[in-house]
């Protein structure tokens, strides 16, 4: 009798074990999810804001008034999810949304209390920033940035 054992190929297990192991989607998002848990917790204890909500009043800062098009990009957000974000922070008078030169379009402007907020926010985001860099050392830091921006590149090339 013969008996055929296919002792090359890995089981389901094996495969699914590499996956989790090895995925660069579940261990990009788990240290994302990290990440962001650290600094939604600085951030919410000194301004009360999220660090998802941090981003769209840098862009405004630093370009000035943007279409929610514009800002969207800059962000790598699409236009549904950037205007869904943005309400709460309209409604905390931190930006304006106002219509632009046709009815599609919408400007969206960094209010003063919002550039208040964002100054505010820079000491806290300096020392979270210092907390991070020093556990990784500034040139582990320096190869991670280096290393993330170029699996965003990945993504769009492909």
């Amino acid at each position: 009798m013969y008996i055929h054992l296919n002792m090359g190929a890995p089981s389901d297990h094996d495969r699914i074990a590499r996956l989790a192991r090895t995925c660069a989607n579940l261990n990009l998002r788990r240290a994302a999810r990290a990440v962001s848990n650290y600094y939604d917790g600085v951030f919410l204890a000194a301004c009360g804001l999220r660090a998802t909500q941090i981003p769209p009043l840098v862009v405004l800062y630093l370009a000035g008034p943007q279409g929610i098009n514009d800002t969207a990009a800059k962000l790598d957000l699409d236009r549904t999810t950037l205007s869904r974000n943005l309400k709460p922070l309209e409604e905390a008078g931190l930006l304006e949304i106002a219509p632009g030169d046709d009815q599609r379009t919408r400007m969206v402007t960094l209010t003063g209390h919002g550039q208040e907020v964002l100054r505010s926010v820079l000491p806290v985001w300096e020392a979270a920033q210092a907390h991070m860099v020093q556990g990784l050392s500034e040139e582990r830091f320096s190869a991670l940035l280096t290393q993330l921006s170029e699996v965003a590149e990945l993504t769009r090339e492909g």
